[in-house]
């Protein structure tokens, strides 16, 4: 008996830590105020955590990201609707992006921590201005 409940104390355990390594990942739309043509978003992560902000554009509009983060290991990458490698990555570019768009939908923004910081749980707290025009 004593094992028994020894071995689902240890069960429960492992299921409870497991929980704690998995990241957190969440997803903002973008939203522009009406007849605006910028916005700033603002937020924070922790460890292995991701936000992805999905931003709506047609073809044809220019983008523009300014991302201003507070932990120089945080960065962005920017994806295209239906690609499946980044458009812009942020680790390699820098902290700008800016572009006129080939194609209509929702693009995506993903800000992460680089795998160095995340491994030491670090947070990053960030703003992250977008403009579209056109």
């Amino acid at each position: 008996m004593r094992s028994a409940c020894f071995a689902l104390s240890f069960a429960i355990s492992m299921v409870l830590v497991g929980q704690q390594a998995t990241a957190a990942d969440k997803t903002v739309v973008v939203k522009f105020k009406p007849g605006a043509r910028s916005t700033t978003v603002k937020g924070s992560l922790r460890g292995y955590d991701g936000v992805t902000y999905v931003i709506g554009a047609n073809a044809g509009q220019a983008m523009s990201i300014l991302f201003s983060p507070k932990n120089s290991s945080c960065y962005f990458n920017v994806t295209a609707p239906g690609a499946e490698e980044a458009l812009f990555n942020g680790s390699t570019t820098g902290n700008e992006f800016s572009a006129n768009l080939d194609a209509s939908g929702n693009y995506e923004a993903q800000v992460y921590l680089m795998r160095n910081a995340a491994r030491r749980n670090e947070t990053c707290q960030y703003s992250m201005t977008v403009e579209i025009g056109g």
